[in-house]
């Protein structure tokens, strides 16, 4: 199997070096780094284009006329990859030595997966690893690794594929391209949602990147104070089996099923896709069992819920 990188820049130049020096450093090569930059006004091109005239076999720099800014701009990347497995990567982390390794050697034992993501380290701006917090990407441990079905959990609940640790079939690209353009969805929950959807997604618990905390990243929100409070919180909103013990949880929740029902509605309003669709059918299905528990368990809840808080 070849290996396309999808690298995706901007204003990037405090970090680029860690990164595309880690890539460049692993223990399985890559064959090509595609890189989109989206209009940076510092430093990151002359970067970019230093590493191209040092390896000009391997690096390929496509400048946007037009800020696509990050959902568009991996859209472009992934697109113009040509190897059999893409590597996502953002501008600013550190990937591990046996991350193209142990991700390609998935992908040959398993030939049904079509997405990989993996766990990862949370580092902070000198790269010093941040033992303080629980991540996204715990979320499986935190759970006992119990069968978990992830297009029920991703669909559902909330994202724990990051681009950061995600690789993707070149094969599977035509059926996640193009991006679709919902109100804060971005190209890993959708990469990862589709994939989960035809149970061809796989989470690795191996760390296989260092995750920069950073001012100046454009998303966030991995993280989680280590603490008995915070690990109830996360059994609760990903662990569909974990008991209901306040109004806050089964508020979570409801705000939670809503914003995502409301999201794709307003998308389907305007535009035709069917993976969309069944994510819809899902998210309504869910509210009604969900609804119907609540009745049963805790029927006072349920008159508020119903009648008042919408």
């Amino acid at each position: 199997m070849k290996i396309s990188v999808a690298l995706c820049t901007y204003n990037g130049e405090r970090f680029l070096n860690a990164q595309i020096d880690s890539i460049l450093d692993q223990h399985l090569a890559v064959d090509e780094i595609i890189i989109c930059d989206d209009g940076s006004a510092d430093g990151t091109l002359d970067i970019l284009n230093s590493y191209q005239q040092k390896y000009p076999d391997l690096f390929r720099i496509h400048s946007n006329p037009n800020n696509l800014k990050s959902v568009k701009n991996f859209e472009k990347a992934i697109a113009l990859c040509s190897n059999d497995i893409i590597f996502l990567s953002d501008q600013d982390d550190i990937w591990e030595k046996n991350k193209t390794e142990t991700c390609i050697s998935y992908f040959h034992a398993h030939p049904s997966i079509m997405v990989i993501c993996s766990n990862g380290y949370l580092i902070d701006e000198k790269g010093t690893v941040q033992e303080q917090y629980y991540t996204l990407w715990d979320i499986p441990a935190l759970l006992d690794n119990k069968n978990i079905d992830y297009y029920h959990m991703l669909a559902t609940v909330g994202n724990i594929a990051t681009g950061a640790s995600m690789a993707v079939r070149k094969s599977f690209v035509r059926e996640i391209i193009p991006f679709p353009q919902i109100e804060n969805l971005h190209h890993d929950e959708w990469i990862a949602i589709a994939a989960a959807e035809q149970q061809n997604f796989a989470f690795l618990s191996e760390k296989l990147f260092r995750y920069r905390l950073h001012a100046d990243q454009q998303v966030g929100g991995v993280c989680f104070p280590k603490n008995a409070s915070e690990r109830e919180k996360l059994h609760h909103k990903f662990d569909p089996d974990y008991p209901v013990r306040s109004f806050r949880d089964l508020k979570v929740t409801i705000r939670t099923l809503n914003d995502k029902q409301k999201r794709l509605e307003d998308f389907l309003k305007t535009q035709n896709n069917q993976i969309v669709k069944r994510w819809l059918k899902l998210i309504e299905s869910e509210k009604a069992v969900f609804f119907k528990k609540m009745e049963k368990e805790h029927p006072l809840y349920s008159l508020f819920f119903k009648y008042v808080y919408r």
